[in-house]
């Protein structure tokens, strides 16, 4: 019986064969050496001449190899690997196919004579025939579980791997068959990276090898791995832009929104945020970008259009007042596509946000909602409101659309963010960003203010985060809880810090607090320090006497 999966009806799973491969490892004079191959040039095989670790497809005879296998049973291999039963054919598997491509055998008994016979091999049961024949003994206890990845929906070979590292076995060295392997190569995975190497590398294999670089030895590799507890399935989906189409890989920012918009893999959906290009994000929901990208505004000001299927439309921080803004309404207006807007909200008045609502409501006609500035430091002033709105107030926008205000001040006094009730879909302005922290500036900023309205949003019932930087993010109670713990990871470091250096100046703290940031950012970075160091003054666990700061 062939492995089997916890959830059998997985609609990921559809279509994707079962294959297992292991990345044999040595130590060298410059750190950990793995071994890599060359597949065989094959027309129409998007594997053509890669460069993979050894590796292949399960066959019907691996789990008539349990019994030859060392180490753990099935039972625990299946545990390990988050499956109902079979787990263990994936490591036969990965020393079937390591022996048949490079002539390495994880195995205990008469190998020498086995070796001699690899060429003669011609199937799965010839292996069987093999271990039993010479009394083999798998070495599967040598394989450490690393990793899983999924082909992407729409690739038209898709595989279901499981990746394993092991060390080299001793008194073995590796060989081509010339057959599957048309050569072999010990590399760094600095040296497999190397542009000018150019070795052509799938996604998997990349991104398998920039981990394996963190390490300095073979033995840290298989440690880590093993202390690994439930590793996540990885599975790219496809993705384009004006170049074409390519894998996009889970931790890259518009991963989710894909996963969203074309969970078939159609490749049709860009994994770039152009300037003034309208993107269907639902039947009730549009995104066009400005064109004000920076360090600070990442691929710039998304403004959102929203309303119920073919009815009246809101348009949700129409940007800033810049050369490119008259550009910007124009596609805003086009993406309408005739439907009239009937309201211009905004999260906040930051001027990358509101200004441009001054000129969308001299082209429509449309009043203006939001809360107005309560300082003036970075903010559009000129933002005067024809309807503030109350914490909690709801806003038809048609049939099944309706608009939830949330009061979440912190970056800034006046910022509400917006819920799209029958998506579960938060607008959050510069709440929370795709990508990175946001800047607490005070006095308009305000930290312990930032971190109670985190903890509001954890009460919401929420699916999705609509920022106004970047891609639609999915589960948003986990990015919640991650900016909450970083948060107060970085209280801890400023009392740490105070605890260590003793009375000194908020400018003196910011290299230890915030030495995992860019020092051409420390000047940000005192703001939000200052943003922390507001919040433990007003609980009594700072003091303050004019010149330094203390612990209470």
């Amino acid at each position: 019986m062939p492995p089997t999966p916890l959830n059998p009806n997985d609609p990921d799973l559809a279509g994707a064969r079962l294959a297992a491969s292991v990345v044999v490892l040595r130590d060298g004079d410059s750190g950990p050496e793995v071994l890599m191959l060359r597949r065989a040039e094959r027309d129409g095989d998007i594997r053509s001449g890669v460069w993979v670790f050894p590796g292949g497809v399960l066959d019907a005879t691996d789990g008539l190899l349990h019994e030859h296998c060392d180490g753990e049973d099935d039972a625990a291999h299946s545990t390990r690997l988050g499956l109902a039963r079979g787990a263990l054919d994936y490591a036969v598997a990965a020393v079937r196919e390591c022996f048949e491509e490079v002539g390495l055998l994880f195995a205990h008994g008469s190998l020498p004579a086995a070796v001699a016979e690899r060429h003669a091999m011609q199937s799965g049961e010839d292996f069987v025939a093999l271990c039993q024949r010479h009394d083999l003994r798998l070495a599967t206890s040598a394989l450490v579980y690393h990793s899983h990845w999924l082909t992407p929906p729409g690739i038209a070979k898709r595989f279901d791997t499981r990746f394993y590292v092991a060390r080299l076995p001793d008194g073995q060295q590796p060989q081509a068959d010339e057959g599957e392997a048309l050569e072999i190569a010990w590399l760094t995975p600095a040296q497999a990276l190397d542009k000018e190497r150019r070795l052509k590398l799938l996604p998997v294999t990349r991104r398998t090898l920039q981990d394996l670089g963190r390490f300095t030895s073979v033995q840290a590799i298989l440690d880590e791995a093993a202390a690994r507890v439930n590793p996540p399935r990885h599975m790219p989906r496809l993705g384009c832009n004006a170049q074409g189409v390519r894998p996009v890989l889970p931790d890259e920012w518009a991963y989710a929104e894909i996963g969203r918009l074309d969970p078939q893999g159609r490749g049709d959906i860009w994994f770039e945020l152009p300037p003034l290009r309208a993107v269907a994000l639902s039947e009730r929901v549009m995104r066009v970008t400005c064109g004000n990208g920076s360090v600070m505004t990442g691929p710039g000001t998304n403004t959102y259009l929203i309303g119920a299927p073919g009815g009246p439309l809101a348009v949700l921080d129409p940007g800033p007042d810049d050369a490119d803004t008259e550009a910007h309404l124009q596609a805003v207006l086009q993406a309408a596509a005739g439907r009239p807007i009937t309201r211009i909200i905004v999260t906040h008045t930051h001027k990358d946000h509101s200004p441009a609502a001054q000129r969308l409501h001299a082209l429509t006609g449309a009043p203006l909602v939001g809360l107005a500035a309560v300082h003036p430091e970075w903010q559009d002033t000129v933002f005067a409101p024809d309807h503030a709105p109350a914490d909690g107030e709801r806003l038809l926008l048609g049939e099944g659309c309706t608009l939830r205000a949330v009061h979440t001040p912190g970056h800034a006094a006046n910022h509400v963010c917006w819920l799209l009730e029958e998506e579960k879909l938060l607008f959050t302005g510069d709440h929370v960003m795709q990508g990175s922290t946001v800047v607490i500036n005070p006095p308009d900023g305000d930290m312990a203010a930032y971190l109670g309205a985190l903890e509001k949003l954890l009460a919401i019932d929420l699916d999705w985060f609509a920022p106004g930087h970047g891609f639609l993010m999915a589960r948003p109670h986990d990015e919640l809880r991650k900016l909450i713990a970083h948060r107060l990871a970085r209280e801890a470091k400023v009392l740490d810090a105070l605890r260590t250096l003793g009375p000194c100046s908020d400018e003196a703290l910011v290299p230890t607090v915030y030495g995992d940031v860019p020092s051409s950012r420390h000047a940000l970075a005192l703001r939000s320090l200052r943003a922390h160091l507001g919040k433990l003054l007003a609980e009594g666990r700072v003091c303050d006497d004019g010149n330094l700061l203390r612990l209470s």
